[in-house]
């Protein structure tokens, strides 16, 4: 009530659009800090530094080639040495799944922001992928060294890694999206995300070839995944692109994002009261 008596009831509007790009335009500068923030907090009093980014997939690229490339022999049917293979797969799979854990803890790790000030809350689980995006840019550059080691030629291909990157975002920041909104309400999931990580990191051609002779090969295409690393892979190594694959991946991911943003928008309104 203002001085004349006058009283203003504050009441929600009616829905939106699912992403307000408008106002997402209108906060950029905290969209930029938010994930600036998160890249400084992540590299703050580390005895490493940077190197971290560069040990997770380096040293899962070592395990999986004693492992597969030496024991189970699964670099006999690859044309290419399996290190440089796996690793070319573990380089997008490490980014999607840190930006997956870091967007669907990201409303639980801001539960303050949430309670004092108003902004849109789907900048938060968007901004956590900042930080997994920068350390993929530093693992990149031992990508880049290992191609000189094995010899491998750049190729044409490599023009569509920004395209790549692209699409791997939109299929973390989709399931990010999808997991911060249910653990606001069922925190229980917070330990789910990663077990559901490590299974997919099976379920996804990271450490084999996506072209596998089995009845299931298409509900394999349907992993949100693993066309996009094929593809990564093969831009790569120079081999030819199976772009069908990847537009499957894509749709898929693009098909969880909707289902997301639908349904983060339908409980945005309860998170302060819940969190």
């Amino acid at each position: 009530m203002d001085e004349d008596g006058h009283t203003t009831v504050l009441r929600p509007g009616c829905a939106g659009p699912l992403l307000d790009v408008r106002q997402m335009w209108q906060y950029r500068e905290l969209l930029w800090f938010l994930g600036l923030r998160d890249i400084q907090v992540r590299y703050k009093q580390t005895l490493l530094g940077a190197a971290w980014a560069v040990i997770q997939p380096f040293v899962l690229m070592i395990v999986f080639s004693v492992v597969f490339g030496k024991m189970l022999k699964v670099g006999q049917s690859i044309d290419v040495a399996y290190p440089i293979f796996a690793y070319a797969g573990l380089l997008p799979w490490t980014f999607f799944a840190n930006a997956v854990t870091a967007s669907s803890n990201a409303l639980a790790a801001n539960s303050q922001m949430l309670r004092k000030i108003y902004f849109p809350r789907i900048m938060l689980p968007i901004s956590a992928v900042g930080a997994p995006l920068a350390d993929y840019v530093i693992a990149f550059v031992v990508l880049v060294a290992m191609m000189f080691w094995y010899g491998v030629s750049v190729s044409a291909g490599m023009l569509l890694i920004p395209l790549l990157v692209l699409s791997t975002i939109i299929a973390a920041t989709g399931i990010g999206v999808l997991m911060s909104a249910v653990t606001v309400r069922y925190r229980d999931f917070r330990h789910i995300v990663p077990f559901m990580i490590q299974i997919g990191l099976f379920i996804t051609p990271v450490i084999y070839p996506l072209k596998v002779d089995s009845a299931w090969h298409w509900l394999l295409q349907l992993n949100p995944m693993s066309g996009t690393i094929s593809a990564f892979r093969a831009a790569v190594l120079g081999t030819p692109i199976d772009f069908a694959s990847w537009a499957i991946s894509l749709a898929s991911a693009v098909a969880i994002g909707w289902v997301a943003l639908w349904l983060f928008r339908r409980n945005e309104r309860t998170f302060a009261d819940l969190i």
